[in-house]
């Protein structure tokens, strides 16, 4: 076998005429037969729509990041023994990797069964490593070392540049609906009934202020490497320097390799604690929530008739009814945070628990860490492309007030406490409860059944509608809040 593998890295072939290039579809550019064929619907159907995540999260960018993490090392651990060569040229095997790259490291895995092996192997072969630190590859470490390094640089990274700013772009579109709507008086609903009039612009701004706060989260929760050796005492590399601070070094190479993004955890078995990314997934289910209860309610105001939605001519509603306008955005960003959070639910609560010091069930469920990505991913273009294609119906909303005046109740008994009148809270319930009012029925309760209230009191009682009685709605903070 040890032979057999020799004579393959010495041939440098690019791919031994075993490898299955079947399998390897993967790696590249897929086509529509592929998207066609997919498995699951984020590499198929929606493949289009999060493509971008794949540069983080597929089985070609786990080897890049490993890639990098090996060839970092390897220029930190020269600089450190005092190696007096210029190894920067060793990073255009990481800037330069393609599918060639990541082909040639699966054909060397179908020999030894092992994906980290292979990658150091790969990079045993590159003409650009001196073949005086060939040896040097991969040294004194454990495979946890580059994953869980590679691992959370992909997801910190992801975070900084796709995720973040997607959800950013998606509060700053809510705060702008706030503001288009901060005048639009609506009624609100509790329990399901009718209750004191609200504004739409508020109700919007309430998401846009718990998703801003959940996005927040998200952006500073802590990211976190494990870079320890075999069991976490840098054994191996204590044995063969052992003048040599390897905690620092690990402190400085973990900094350094992220710049900045992660820090190394300072006990460990051979894998990471977890627990950062744990509360990672935490943070996003909360955000998820979030949108959740915004996709809900921006589909109960479009059956409520609040909301037309823009209809687009060539778009199909129902095969059997040819008048259906439905709000499918919605929908389909509720059902994908619903596969989302049960996902990060399960990694949240898996990867943190091992056996002793390891066992290897945390490497297969780690893999899907694009998974809950993108059905979070694709929720939040969901929501966005939803919200472009909704259109306040005035009409409606109005028609709704007009017909609910017993929700001026509220402000009446209010009024008639703040002048001490006797049991006003009792004179409304009697009026109201489970009734439907007019203007008329409260303008003449006013007059007949107040005795000894003045005209300008009942003035200012009369002057209070449902269309009125909304409250009061300062954007001002909601602009400012810019974090």
């Amino acid at each position: 076998f040890e032979e057999g593998l020799r004579s393959s890295l010495r041939s440098r072939r690019r791919i031994p005429e075993e490898a299955p290039q079947q399998s390897l579809i993967i790696m590249g550019d897929f086509g529509a037969e592929e998207a066609l064929s997919a498995l699951g619907p984020l590499d198929g159907r929606y493949r289009d729509r999060v493509g971008v995540l794949r540069a983080y999260f597929s089985e070609s960018a786990l080897m890049k990041y490993r890639v990098r993490v090996e060839v970092e090392y390897l220029i930190a651990l020269a600089k450190t023994l005092e190696v007096n060569e210029d190894l920067t040229v060793l990073r255009e095997v990481y800037a330069g990797f393609d599918v060639s790259s990541a082909t040639r490291i699966k054909a060397i895995e179908k020999v030894t069964n092992h994906d980290v092996k292979a990658v150091e192997y790969f990079l045993k072969e590159q003409d650009v490593v001196p073949e005086t630190l060939k040896e040097m590859i991969h040294f004194g470490l454990t495979s946890q070392d580059v994953n869980h390094v590679a691992q959370p640089l992909a997801l910190a990274e992801c975070a900084r540049e796709v995720l973040v700013p997607k959800f950013e772009e998606l509060v700053a579109k809510l705060k702008s609906k706030a503001v288009e709507w901060k005048d639009v008086g609506m009624l609100a609903r509790t329990h399901g009934q009718a209750a004191t009039p609200t504004r739409l612009g508020k109700e919007f701004a309430v998401f846009a202020d718990r998703l801003g706060k959940c996005v927040r989260q998200v952006k500073t929760a802590d990211h976190s490497a494990k870079f320890g050796g075999a069991t976490g005492g840098m054994n191996a590399h204590y044995v063969a320097y052992p003048k040599i601070d390897w905690f620092a070094f690990g402190d400085r190479f973990v900094r350094d390799v992220s710049s900045g993004l992660l820090t190394r955890q300072q006990y460990t078995t051979q894998i990471e604690q977890y627990d950062d990314l744990a509360a990672f997934c935490h943070a996003l289910t909360r955000m998820n929530t979030v949108l959740l209860d915004l996709c809900r309610d921006a589909w109960q105001y479009v059956s409520l008739g609040y909301f037309r939605q823009i209809v687009k001519a060539n778009e199909v509603g129902s095969s059997a009814m040819p008048h259906k306008v439905n709000p499918i955005d919605f929908e389909n960003a509720e059902g994908n945070l619903g596969v989302a959070n049960a996902l990060f639910a399960h990694l949240a609560a898996k990867l943190p628990v091992s056996r002793l010091q390891r066992d290897l069930s945390d490497s297969t469920v780690l893999r899907t860490i694009g998974m809950p990505l993108g059905h979070t991913y694709l929720a939040v273009l969901s929501i966005m492309r939803g919200l472009s294609k909704i259109a306040v119906d005035l009409d409606a909303i109005h028609r709704d007030l007009e017909q609910n005046w017993a929700v001026v109740a509220e402000a009446i008994q209010t009024i008639l406490r703040r002048e001490r009148y006797p049991e006003p809270y009792e004179a409304l319930k009697k009026l109201t409860r489970g009734k439907t009012l007019t203007q008329l029925d409260f303008h003449t309760f006013i007059d007949s059944e107040l005795p000894g209230i003045s005209d300008d009191l009942k003035n200012e009682l009369k002057a209070v509608s449902p269309h009125t009685y909304l409250g009061a709605f300062h954007t001002k903070p909601l602009l400012e809040d810019t974090d």
